[in-house]
């Protein structure tokens, strides 16, 4: 059962009531990412999240990770394009004590000019990881090629230049004005009742400052046709991944277009699976993924193959987005798609972790909590002929990046590959 409350400063504390459950997560979310960060400014709300881990003006960095690992809990944060969030999850016994330590990080760090210098070599070393990964390096190309020169396409974690820049003054102002009541929200899931929570989180509704709502930077488009960012490095494998430029959260078109990429390549039954890796045996694995922002979105198809592969795996997946603009999958198609998906939502349900996550997400980013029920019943609304509609207006040349890391450097041939009548 889920309970709101929004208090009069514009802070929200929601609760999700899991009495069989033993445990409790809680989170304190803030509606900051990189979208809301200036070009100088990129990287500065995951920086933040790796301060508050430092110590407050209570607490060492050691007292806080000691309180909740001495109880068997664990503590940690994740920063995004659009949200940075604090979480917690031990025996509900102990919520007083997690809620505690939270409250602290967030509303009490001390930006100590010692750890923010070894943090911000941490944070290199973790950007210096993320190239030698070309599985990850190719998503982050991917982004900055379908939103180039602005937040939304910028790395979450920064880049040298603005971390060298980014001292405890810009960290202690940043804080300051994005770590208020409105854009604020507290998320209780599992053996707790929504009356506990408002009494655990009344420190934090006395302290926090008021303020207004994040802005974020809105996504620019100005692509007239495929583009194609390569990153050339010797190396036998290619790592190659297609970004198309989709639709908000906000879009009703957004329900068919999860079932589009159910069938397409979420799983070992899509249709990329089976043909890429099934029938052709050009790469170990290949997936689509999904997503949804405040004005945008995007799917991303990715796979790591051997270098001679590339421009055959490149034209087969191109075939299955063509198929899709073509002709409407079958009924039967379309039934297992949506079972997968709701049989997944279900399963996920079932953690803390994952309702804290979800609520916090759906407050967030709707300003209220969809129902998963609602989610099913507008998946089971969707018929083939609104898969292949979102398949005409999302495959368009015009939507379509190709991002790799390669030896390859040929760009007018990869070009070739991306052609979509």
């Amino acid at each position: 059962m889920y309970h709101v409350t929004k208090l009069p400063n514009g802070l929200r504390l929601a609760t999700v009531e899991m009495p069989h459950m033993a445990s409790v997560s809680l989170g304190i979310w803030s509606a900051v990412g990189s979208r809301c960060e200036r070009k100088a400014e990129s990287g500065i709300s995951h920086f933040i999240e790796h301060m508050l881990f430092k110590g407050t003006s209570r607490r060492t960095a050691m007292q806080i990770s000691q309180e909740i690992e001495g109880i068997g809990g664990y503590i940690n944060a994740c920063t995004s394009e659009e949200n940075t969030c604090y979480h917690a999850r031990a025996h509900a016994k102990h919520a007083v004590r997690l809620m505690g330590v939270l409250v602290d990080m967030y509303l009490n760090p001390v930006f100590d000019r010692r750890e923010i210098c070894r943090e911000r070599n941490v944070i290199k070393e973790e950007i210096a990881m993320t190239y030698d990964q070309p599985s990850q390096h190719v998503l982050e190309l991917s982004d900055n090629t379908l939103w180039p020169d602005q937040p939304l396409g910028q790395s979450i974690a920064g880049n040298e230049r603005s971390l060298n820049a980014t001292k405890g003054k810009q960290l202690t102002s940043f804080h300051s004005k994005h770590y208020v009541s409105a854009s604020t929200v507290v998320v209780a899931a599992g053996n707790i009742r929504h009356t506990e929570l408002l009494h655990l989180a009344r420190n934090l509704a006395k302290q926090i400052p008021k303020g207004s709502l994040s802005k974020w930077f809105p996504a620019i488009q100005k692509q007239k046709g495929p583009e194609i960012c390569l990153f050339t490095r010797s190396a036998e494998q290619t790592q190659f991944a297609l970004g198309i430029r989709t639709c908000s959260r906000h879009d009703p078109r957004r329900f068919a277009l999860r079932l589009l990429n159910t069938l397409l390549g979420e799983n070992m039954s899509s249709r990329l699976f089976r043909s890429i890796r099934e029938e052709h045996g050009l790469a170990y694995n290949i997936y689509s993924i999904p997503n949804f922002y405040h004005d945008t979105g995007s799917l991303t198809i990715t796979a790591g193959l051997d270098t001679a592969n590339t421009e055959k795996a490149l034209k087969l997946t191109v075939e299955e987005l063509q198929k899709l603009r073509n002709e409407a999958p079958s009924i039967g198609e379309l039934r297992r798609a949506r079972d997968y998906l709701i049989g997944q939502l279900e399963l996920s349900l079932e953690s803390t972790d994952n309702q804290m996550n979800w609520v916090a997400e759906q407050l967030l980013g709707f300003e209220k909590i969809i129902p998963p029920d609602q989610i099913k019943d507008h998946l089971h609304e969707i018929r083939p002929s609104d898969i292949r509609r979102a398949a005409i207006d999302f495959f368009q040349p015009e939507n379509i990046c190709l991002s790799m890391v390669s030896p390859l450097k040929n760009k007018r041939k990869l070009l070739k590959c991306l052609e979509i009548d």
